[in-house]
């Protein structure tokens, strides 16, 4: 009887203190419903940007991205992103992906634009973008121009 006491004290040590890694991951991982306002972009490519990754504006992050999918019209791809709600963006906005590195992954950056021009409201889309830079097609054609330049 003695070792089904010891057994159910040490099982529920040990649920409170994966509850407790639990809830300290949660709150360190700025993972929340923000409710924020959602705008949609398109790009030409998205390449190593996925969902959940970060929207930041100066550097500081102020949303992410909640979904990705193919545009099977135009062959867009279309990038929905969530930001504070208190942030007014503009229709001079510019909407880019960049990378934190070489090895590091993307993000998306938000360029305010004007405030004297007009406000974008919930849905709209963020008509100025420019998609991922592929790093090794630059790498690529910067070796190759130089093979060209000595005649090879």
């Amino acid at each position: 009887m003695g070792n089904n006491i010891v057994e159910t004290l040490m099982g529920a040590i040990v649920l409170v203190i994966a509850g407790g890694f639990l809830y300290f991951a949660f709150n360190h991982a700025n993972v929340s419903a923000n409710g924020g306002k959602t705008y949609i972009a398109k790009f030409d490519k998205v390449d190593g940007l996925s969902v959940g990754s970060d929207v930041k504006i100066s550097g500081i992050r102020v949303g992410s991205v909640t979904k990705q999918y193919l545009d099977k019209d135009s062959f867009y791809a279309v990038v929905e992103i969530s930001i504070d709600p208190g942030i007014k963006l503009s229709e001079s906005t510019f909407a880019k992906i960049t990378s934190e590195g070489l090895l590091g992954g993307n993000y998306l950056v938000l360029d305010p634009g004007y405030e004297e021009d007009e406000i974008l409201e919930e849905g709209d889309e963020i008509p100025n973008t420019q998609g991922a830079v592929d790093f090794l097609n630059l790498l690529d054609k910067f070796a190759g121009s130089d093979d060209k330049a000595k005649g090879e």
